[in-house]
Parts: structure tokens; sequence; C-alpha cells
């Protein structure tokens, strides 16, 4: 799969469409690779999504993107990305487009319920009879002859 559609829009694997105008870029001069190239061309590239803003997603995904990425979003309640590992700018675009991506499907996948399950009748066994050891050690630390 593209990581964007021809619009330029971001396609999820739940099926959502992300408008293209949803995702702000900026780019700038980065170092790294690249020789003289980075001290003459914009390569960095910034991404900025904020998902409450956002009319591609539905309400009920967007609530649960804001709950479970809440601790990644900035004081404007956007997702910031940053690549500046690629030489050319479109290639870090692709970079950011690719980690927002994967983040929103991660926040979007329904999380397996826990299945409580109880102590097998073993396992109790083995628990008691290490406290009793423990027990035994720890009453043998005391005064010889104070039994009390």
């Amino acid at each position: 799969m593209s990581d964007a559609s021809p619009e330029g829009a971001l396609v999820l694997s739940t099926g959502i469409i992300i408008p293209s105008h949803d995702l702000e870029f900026h780019f700038s001069r980065s170092g790294g690779p690249g020789g003289q190239n980075v001290n003459k061309v914009a390569t960095k590239a910034e991404l900025r999504f904020r998902p409450a803003a956002s009319r591609g997603l539905p309400p009920g995904d967007r609530d649960r993107i804001l709950a479970r990425l809440a601790s990644r979003l900035n004081q404007c309640g956007e997702i910031v990305f940053r690549s500046q590992e690629h030489r050319t700018q479109s290639a870090n675009r692709r970079a950011c487009i690719e980690k927002l991506r994967a983040l929103l499907d991660d926040a979007l996948r329904p999380r397996k319920k826990r299945i409580p399950t109880r102590p097998t009748r073993a396992s109790k066994e083995k628990r008691l009879a290490a406290k009793k050891r423990r027990s035994r050690h720890k009453s043998s630390r005391g005064k010889p002859g104070s039994e009390s």
C-alpha cells in the first residue's frame, strides 16, 4: 500500500482517509549527509497533525486517538513528527507520513481484553511452602533459648 492516495490523502489500514489539508508540513535545512547540499536545500521535514480538528476521522475514532495519544500531543493539540535522515525532502516527507500512519494505526487497533485467571492448586501450595520456609528461616534468627 502506498503512503498516500493520489490526492495526497493519508489512508490508514482501517480504511479511514485523512485529507491532505489536515497534514501540515514545514521544511527547513537539516544536518547529516548531503555535503554542500544540506547548506542550500530545505530537506528536513516536519509534519503536524491536529486530530481534534481532522475532518477525516469519525468522532469515535477521534476520541480514541485523543485518549490514547494524549501524551504525544503538544500544547496546541498537535502530533509532531520530524525526519531528517534522508537526503531528499520527499523521502523525509514520506518518512513523516509513515510514522504518523503507524502511530494512528496502533492507536485505532482494538486492545485485547484481559481474561482473569485463577491460581492453580499447585501454585498456591508452592507459594505457601515458600512462605513457611521463609518463616522458619526468619524465626531461627532469634537468640538461642528465647522461644517466645
